[in-house]
């Protein structure tokens, strides 16, 4: 992905990447349209899929990807890194518990699609689901972590 300028503000320099910011407005339009007007896709998440609400972080040493995916267990979850994209798909079902009177929680296949901003040692990713949220892991590989040289007189 292109870099564009750096926004300088004080003393800190913050990269620009506003492809990701189109990324994000596009995915929560998406979910606003679905939760307004139901599934236009289809009924019974036989539709097309629908990508989880996910936060991306980044440490010195990995990128972090929380994926909400409540009511999943790990056999559920397939996780899958292509390059730098990291892949994640699965399928939440209805509930069978008496007759719906409200539905405002997403069911049926979902994919949640992400572009790594660097290179990632693929061997060391792991990932951990706990109280519904998946937390993927991705150590950055040792070419793309960030090195201090000293400087010398």
């Amino acid at each position: 992905m292109a870099q564009l300028p750096a926004r300088r503000g004080g003393q800190a320099t913050t990269l620009v990447y506003p492809f990701r910011e189109f990324e994000d407005i596009y995915d929560r339009m998406g979910q606003l349209i679905n939760v307004a007007f139901g599934d236009l896709a289809g009924s019974g998440g036989r539709g097309l899929p629908w990508s989880p609400l996910a936060d991306i972080s980044e440490t010195e040493d990995a990128y972090l990807v929380e994926v909400e995916v409540p009511g999943l267990n790990k056999d559920d979850i397939n996780i899958e890194i292509q390059d730098r994209e990291l892949i994640i798909t699965g399928e939440i079902s209805e509930s069978e518990h008496g007759r719906p009177r409200r539905k405002a929680r997403r069911t049926g296949r979902f994919e949640y699609r992400a572009q790594l901003p660097g290179d990632i040692d693929q061997e060391k990713v792991s990932a951990r689901l706990a109280d519904g949220v998946l937390t993927v892991t991705l150590p950055k590989s040792e070419a793309a972590k960030p090195r201090h040289i000293e400087v010398t007189a």
